[in-house]
């Protein structure tokens, strides 16, 4: 694994960080307060590239490769994670898998759109009492015998971009088999007949992120809708979520890159007993516990992408990155708090949202628990669930 990066990613890391710094940091406490992005971000990141990145250009994608995309990642959610959530939504579960699973058809209709900010993808697997059993889906999608299409009842929860998203990457069950192989993977219009959306406030973090939970009744959708083989929709969603955990990881990285440049930076500001905090060894040994985590999670995610790009089996590195990172994105924040101390518990300062925002990374996209469980399946051949 080559750490060194070449010319063309530290141009796109640049261009990340100099667009973060113009159109995402200055809004990041106002859009926390109101719980709600101003719409307007979505088309900016098609305009620079980002919502297309490793997307092929001739679906008019911005290509690149995945350590770009984890470069692009770590920026936004240094400057604001649910700024990040948009892109690692639409582009890493959503297109990515158009690009993967995808006909022709599906990826000339929808590629472009999502790669420019056109269009916003959500990605509808989790329900209200299906959380980390995701085989086990209550929508059910039934065929109608007379017309081949497909109707669609169910309901979805906690589904990022739900109420701004153009196309719903929407999982169902499609047969009595039990299980996960009963599941497939629809393309569904999010302005379809049937389609409820309702926004979900008052959360605890991610509060500009437009969360939502879909309601279906008796949506209806063409054969063509159906993305992959009938009855592969959990594989099809597993493969999205082995690489959504390496864009969660990034974003991680950047919470805590930020809890260490904001720990760094009031210490050597803020004076008690005559001096600089950064002079007491405690307040060193937080932001040297900080740093430690930043670099491991880092490297972590970079081997994730690295995997991919050579083309070689990553999903268990995948689960290492997801699970260290979120967790050590956790810590940072939390230790960058204790070095703000009362300041740090207002949110005129920025670590109390960095640790709000941290603690739903460890949550979703698979929890922690389960990425122990997947990791120790891949050591000992043992399923635990």
């Amino acid at each position: 694994m080559n750490l060194e990066l070449s010319e063309e990613q530290e141009a796109v890391r640049r261009l990340a960080e100099d667009f973060v710094a113009r159109e995402v940091t200055p809004h990041a406490v106002a859009w926390d307060r109101a719980e709600e992005v101003d719409r307007a971000i979505v088309k900016k990141l098609g305009a620079v590239g980002f919502l297309g990145l490793t997307i092929p250009e001739e679906y008019g994608g911005s290509g690149g490769d995945h350590l770009a995309y984890c470069l692009v990642t770590e920026e936004l959610g240094r400057g604001d994670s649910s700024v990040r959530g948009i892109v690692s939504v639409s582009l890493g579960l959503v297109a990515k898998t158009v690009a993967a699973w995808g006909s022709e058809e599906q990826k000339r209709e929808w590629l472009p759109r999502l790669a420019s900010g056109e269009a916003l993808g959500c990605f509808g697997l989790t329900e209200p009492g299906t959380g980390s059993d995701a085989g086990n889906l209550a929508t059910r999608a039934v065929r109608d015998g007379g017309s081949g299409d497909y109707v669609i009842n169910g309901s979805k929860m906690f589904i990022t971009n739900g109420t701004w998203a153009d196309v719903v990457l929407l999982f169902a069950r499609t047969n009595d088999t039990p299980g996960h192989r009963g599941v497939s993977a629809f393309l569904v219009p999010a302005d379809t007949p049937g389609l409820t959306r309702r926004a979900v406030h008052g959360k605890l973090g991610l509060r500009g992120q437009a969360t939502a939970e879909l309601v279906l009744e008796d949506v209806r959708v063409p054969a063509a809708a159906l993305l992959g083989p009938e009855g592969k929709g959990f594989t099809v969603a597993m493969s999205a979520l082995a690489k959504g955990r390496m864009s969660v990881a990034a974003g991680c990285v950047g919470i805590a890159q930020a809890a260490l440049d904001a720990a760094v930076r009031y210490a050597g500001e803020r004076e008690q007993f005559g001096k600089p905090i950064a002079s007491y060894q405690l307040v060193q040994e937080l932001i040297s516990d900080i740093a430690v985590d930043v670099d491991a999670a880092r490297l972590l995610t970079w081997r994730v992408a690295d995997l991919i790009d050579r083309g070689q089996d990553f999903a268990t590195a995948a689960s290492k990155a997801k699970l260290y990172a979120s967790e050590a994105a956790v810590r940072a924040a939390n230790n960058a708090l204790q070095v703000f101390g009362g300041y740090g518990y207002i949110d005129e300062y920025p670590v109390g949202k960095l640790l709000r925002d941290a603690r739903v990374m460890t949550l979703y996209e698979g929890t922690s628990q389960i990425q122990k469980l997947i990791i120790g399946r891949a050591l000992t051949g043992v399923s635990a669930f």
